[in-house]
């Protein structure tokens, strides 16, 4: 969990039940605020409220506070020690969006440049990535305002799309000119995949 747009506590305790919790700097004031214990808190702490900080220590949660004056941010550093410590796994970062946009468009480019599966997710926006090679199938059960596919790398070829209102088939796309974006949804569920690249999938909701 990261110090951006803060989820609702209903969907920060629908994705938090029986998973292991790594929270970020100001993350701690949500997991207090719903009585979840994280396994880990890390940060340099200069937004988190100091209270929330000493409720973690008493809960005798690690800690590992990091200078504010650094070459990583603090999602960096905990993307990092979550491999270290809990190998091989499936991520959902929450807490990442609504925030200063720098910081969110760091957290695209290095969940994107990882070799294990990152979510972005609270409960108006999800963002995941999707390799060359790989494909996609993704089910609703509440049907987004809008699909955007977003290059991570300079050309994203072989795209492919099904069930959207604008379909591609084999298309490329470029970072340099971002067009497959604000498509519509046309049925319960959407195919994707392609050839070679790495690709966001962004999806909004209400």
């Amino acid at each position: 969990m990261s110090g951006g747009r803060v989820p609702s506590r209903e969907f920060f305790l629908s994705i938090s039940s029986g998973r292991k919790i790594f929270c970020i700097d100001k993350g701690i004031e949500l997991c207090q605020a719903c009585e979840v214990v994280p396994k880990f808190l890390i940060g340099d702490f200069d937004s988190a409220n100091q209270s929330a900080v000493e409720w973690a220590r008493e809960k005798n949660i690690p800690v590992e506070k990091y200078p504010i004056d650094k070459d990583f941010t603090d999602t960096q550093l905990a993307l990092s020690r979550a491999a270290e410590i809990f190998g091989e796994h499936v991520a959902i970062l929450t807490a990442c969006f609504g925030g200063r946009f720098d910081h969110l468009y760091g957290t695209i480019f290095t969940c994107a440049a990882l070799d294990r599966k990152i979510f972005l997710a609270d409960e108006h926006e999800i963002i995941f990535f999707l390799s060359g090679g790989e494909s996609v199938e993704v089910k609703f059960f509440q049907k987004p305002l809008a699909v955007s596919l977003l290059p991570m790398t300079n050309f994203c070829e072989g795209v492919k799309t099904k069930n959207l209102h604008w379909e591609l088939d084999g298309a490329t796309l470029t970072q340099t000119f971002p067009n497959a974006v604000s498509n519509r949804i046309e049925d319960e569920k959407i195919s994707l995949s392609l050839e070679r690249g790495t690709l966001a999938i962004y999806f909004c909701f209400e």
